[in-house]
């Protein structure tokens, strides 16, 4: 068992599945002590394993970052992907992508269900790369923080989603003038176990909706979606918050009003509709919805840390993304923002996919130096060297990321 597992059991004699005890105690990362079934249990600690190397920010519900070196990979593998949660993950054993069926409802001429057989044989079947980035990604830096899990920049991924287009599957069901707004379900369950509950619905207007990049997908990277991350079904919204993204996906629901399912009410995935102090308690009546992501990097080789002989060049690299925008422009600095140096900029695989960006530099005399990497999008809007627009809930920091190098 590794370290990460270990640290969420009681030390002590409690042991899984029908031991000791039937019900395994587990104590979350805020010290108190919590009761999780064991089937609950058990797909917890196979999750932890398949995610071995992630910083995991909290058990119930379970939520997990990937250290920032770790997303070098062009393309995030399933190991290294963030996991996101609101609720309890469904059983594995309940994730029958045979049985499995997706309900279009709502306002539209002909409400549906389809198989993933139906889904793979009824319309084009696509591949692309995309990027699902938690709305609170970089909460941490803050001040005054924020409750909430406390991203630092891993809550980022890029795959390669295969699926079928939403716009498509939608259009099947045939879409009502009346439509404005999309309602999304699964099957994760409320923390509170009353099954009347759901932890998470979110939606999108229609214009979003309809992107031809928007996936219904049942495959990343090649394979079966990883169980944490959405199997056997999921939405794919890229550029949005990552909440917009449904996992365990089971239905869509048209909706002639915006739709007001839980965390789309109140201030959930809102921030103020005007600038405000930090520590401002801002009335629901002032949020507004957030849609498209800001532009952001980060630098993914070396680690933080890296030592260095001076006047000898190294290689800095990373990506950068930029919501429904594209990155214009990428530039990096060895002296705290005093000057800055382009870096090379990549295309994207695909719209939505991150860029990667590359540099060559060396340092000038042994010392302490910090390389600060800094994106803009192509309306120009650059990444901010502190963290912007403080909110209540902590979203939407595209701080400059920064790391350490040394020189000796």
């Amino acid at each position: 068992m590794n370290p990460t597992r270990r640290s969420l059991l009681f030390r002590g004699s409690v042991l899984l599945a029908g031991t000791i005890l039937p019900v395994p105690f587990f104590k979350n990362l805020h010290g108190r002590p919590t009761l999780i079934e064991t089937a609950e249990a058990q797909d917890l600690l196979d999750t932890m394993d398949e995610k071995s190397a992630l910083r995991v920010l909290s058990d119930r519900p379970f939520n997990a970052e990937t250290p920032v070196h770790l997303l070098d990979e062009p393309v995030t593998s399933a190991g290294n992907m963030f996991v996101r949660n609101n609720g309890s993950m469904p059983s594995r054993e309940e994730l029958s992508p045979d049985q499995w069926e997706l309900l279009i409802d709502g306002e539209v001429e002909r409400p549906q269900k389809f198989s993933i057989s139906d889904l793979k044989n009824s319309f084009e079947n696509i591949s692309l790369q995309l990027q699902i980035e938690c709305g609170g990604n970089g909460r941490r830096f803050y001040h005054p923080g924020a409750n909430g899990n406390q991203w630092s920049f891993g809550a980022i991924s890029c795959a390669e989603w295969t699926g079928v287009r939403l716009a498509d599957v939608l259009a099947a069901a045939g879409i009502k003038s009346s439509a404005v707004y999309t309602a999304h379900y699964g099957v994760d369950r409320h923390l509170s176990g009353d099954p009347t509950k759901v932890p998470i619905s979110r939606g999108v207007p229609m214009a979003k909706a309809l992107d031809p990049h928007n996936l219904i997908a049942w495959e990343m990277n090649g394979d079966s979606i990883p169980y944490s991350n959405g199997y056997p079904l999921r939405l794919i919204v890229p550029g949005w918050p990552g909440s917009c993204s449904q996992k365990w996906l089971n239905r869509i629901s048209l909706r002639d009003v915006v739709h007001d399912g839980p965390k789309m009410e109140g201030q959930s995935y809102r921030v103020p509709e005007f600038p405000v102090a930090p520590g401002t308690s801002v009335p629901d009546s002032a949020m507004k919805i957030i849609e498209s992501m800001p532009v952001k990097s980060i630098i993914t080789n070396p680690e933080t840390g890296h030592r260095q002989a001076p006047g000898k060049p190294f290689e800095i690299r990373g990506h950068a993304w930029a919501g429904d925008n594209s990155v214009e422009k990428m530039d990096i600095s060895i002296d705290f923002g005093s000057t800055w140096a382009p870096a090379d900029l990549l295309p994207a695989k695909n719209k939505f996919a991150w860029q990667h960006w590359r540099a060559e530099i060396s340092l000038p005399q042994a010392g302490y130096y910090e390389v600060w990497a800094r994106a803009t999008d192509s309306n120009g809007a650059a990444q901010p060297p502190v963290p912007p627009n403080w909110n209540p809930r902590g979203y939407l920091n595209n701080m400059q990321h920064r790391i350490a190098v040394i020189a000796v």
